[in-house]
């Protein structure tokens, strides 16, 4: 009777399942992106971009009902509901030892707060850093391959098709983590308390990120200028991610003032227009950082770590995982 209560809380209090920023948010950030790379970066992707922005938005195409083990792994990478987390810090450097966090925070509210508890799994806190990371780094991976074979003078075509695959999945989620939606329990009509009478309704977050962006045309030369010159050139990138998102995360509640004003109907409103170009901006930003970043990364001949992090002999081993976490990285 429990798992029946909880499922009823569940399917009455959560929100529904996020989709991204529509079509052609994604695409521009992609080619904006790419289009910002410097002459000194991972210049081959320029000939891939239409491949890469016409096919940016693949990776919503891997959550449908019909293929139950994709949507399992790749619904929670397209959100960051930090607020179900909020007792979680530092947020841990592994996306298992993220989700056990989760799953020791359920066991241990289930009985007291059953409605929290409903909410407090990985499906409804999302994983979004933890993909991006995970696509940043076979990035890194796919572009150490192009060095190599450029220096034994061997064709890099197939290298380079793989490394904008990497770009596609990469450019997916950092767009979505620039949606403020996407980083809220609010994705989708507020929840809880509303004293200011915001709105309820689930479509707010395709009226905005669908709805208005086709209505303005958004196009590369919208956000372009304000991409400005390649940023996190150092420290750590997984932080860097956070701190991109909690960024994001805190202009969401102006996306619902400014829904009051006519439900983000009239397309010559100037506050929402500048919320789109902002955001989609940073987005093809921090794409256009990490993937210069990886370029970078990818020169740097790697050092296997003694003990392996899979050695329960390494300090940080967790044996809850099997695995020592990422490090910090500079």
């Amino acid at each position: 009777m429990r798992i029946l209560n909880l499922a009823a809380l569940a399917a009455a209090a959560l929100p529904a399942p996020v989709l991204a920023w529509g079509g052609t948010a994604h695409a521009v950030i992609d080619r904006a992106a790419i289009e910002a790379i410097p002459d000194d970066g991972p210049t081959f992707l320029r000939k891939h971009v239409d491949y890469i922005a016409g096919s940016a938005s693949l990776p919503d195409g891997w959550r449908g009902d019909s293929e139950p083990f994709s949507k399992i792994e790749e619904d929670p990478n397209h959100g960051w509901f930090k607020e179900q987390f909020a007792f979680l810090k530092p947020i841990p450097r592994s996306r298992y030892a993220f989700v056990i966090a989760l799953h020791k925070q359920y066991e241990a509210i289930k009985d007291s707060d059953p409605a929290a508890a409903a909410r407090t799994n990985v499906r409804w806190t999302g994983t979004l850093p933890y993909a991006a990371m995970e696509s940043y780094e076979r990035l890194i991976a796919c572009m150490r391959q192009i060095r190599a074979l450029r220096a034994e003078g061997k064709d890099t075509a197939f290298a380079e098709q793989h490394c904008a695959f990497h770009v596609i999945r990469l450019g997916h989620y950092i767009g979505d983590g620039a949606q403020p939606l996407h980083d809220s329990v609010n994705s989708d009509g507020w929840r809880g308390d509303n004293p200011k009478g915001y709105t309820r309704d689930r479509t707010i977050h395709g009226r905005f990120e669908s709805d208005f962006v086709d209505g303005i045309g958004l196009t590369v030369k919208d956000i372009a200028p304000r991409i400005g010159s390649p940023g996190h050139r150092e420290g750590d990138m997984f932080g860097a991610v956070l701190a991109y998102l909690d960024d994001a995360a805190g202009r969401m509640e102006q996306v619902y003032v400014l829904e009051k004003r006519d439900r983000f109907a009239n397309f010559k409103d100037k506050d929402v227009r500048e919320m789109v170009y902002a955001q989609t901006g940073k987005g093809a930003a921090m794409l256009r950082d990490m993937i210069c970043r990886a370029w970078a990364e990818s020169a740097v001949k790697p050092k296997p770590l003694t003990p392996s992090p899979l050695d329960p002999a390494n300090p940080a081993y967790d044996p809850e995982t099997g695995s020592a976490p990422a490090q910090i990285g500079a």
